[in-house]
């Protein structure tokens, strides 16, 4: 009769590996390839421009083959697609839990505005490809972003609405709002944190200019 060892597996016969995908396996590494040509694509998007970066050069800067690239993204523009969407709708996803809270309007405003400077400073590079070459989308996906950056927009606007009907703003004017995140949206131009900026005392004088301009 044979030893048979901890876990039913017979002395000096390796055990039976489970069925199915083990940890660490194919998928898994797939996904990080993808967000490594990801990763490269905001690189080199941001430092040379979408129309100067081309396919082979992610590739190359990804340690991906050329073979294998077009296995993890249809295209360069569904990588610009892929990017933008995702720092559109992180501001999305933050703008409307601050909306939907049970604050005053003042409050709300100070969130939004503290909140949208700490996304355009984690994501400058991806501001920077919007304002440069977002226009490089076209078609479903040129519309699907525009959606996505009403949504963020309507959320300041509705912000501003219910703090004009509680009599607490002087105005709730599109051009405000249009003048709110267009302030902070330009952070990325000169925000840096290696001179000393910080998210926290952006956030204070921006909310300082802007609400000592608003409350009544």
């Amino acid at each position: 009769m044979s030893a048979v060892a901890a876990g039913g597996a017979t002395l000096g016969k390796p055990p039976r590996r489970p069925r199915g995908r083990p940890p660490g396996s194919v998928a898994g590494q797939g996904a990080a390839t993808r967000e490594r040509i990801i990763e490269t694509a905001v690189e080199l998007f941001a430092a040379r421009g979408f129309h100067g970066t081309s396919v082979a050069d992610i590739g190359a800067r990804a340690d991906v083959q050329p073979g294998a690239l077009y296995y993890h993204i249809r295209s360069k523009h569904e990588l610009l697609w892929e990017i933008l969407r995702r720092y559109t709708e992180h501001a999305l996803d933050g703008a409307e839990s601050i909306t939907t809270a049970d604050l005053d309007a003042v409050d709300k405003l100070r969130r939004l505005i503290g909140f949208h400077v700490g996304i355009i400073a984690e994501h400058r590079r991806e501001v920077a490809i919007q304002v440069r070459d977002g226009g490089a989308l076209t078609g479903t996906r040129a519309a699907e972003l525009q959606i996505l950056r009403d949504k963020v927009q309507d959320c300041w606007q509705r912000v501003l609405d219910d703090g004009h009907r509680a009599g607490r703003f002087r105005s709730a004017d599109r051009a405000v709002v249009n003048g709110l995140l267009g302030m902070v949206n330009m952070l990325y131009l000169w925000y840096r944190p290696e001179n000393g900026d910080t998210v926290e005392s952006i956030a204070d004088q921006f909310c300082a200019m802007a609400l000592d301009g608003l409350i009544r």
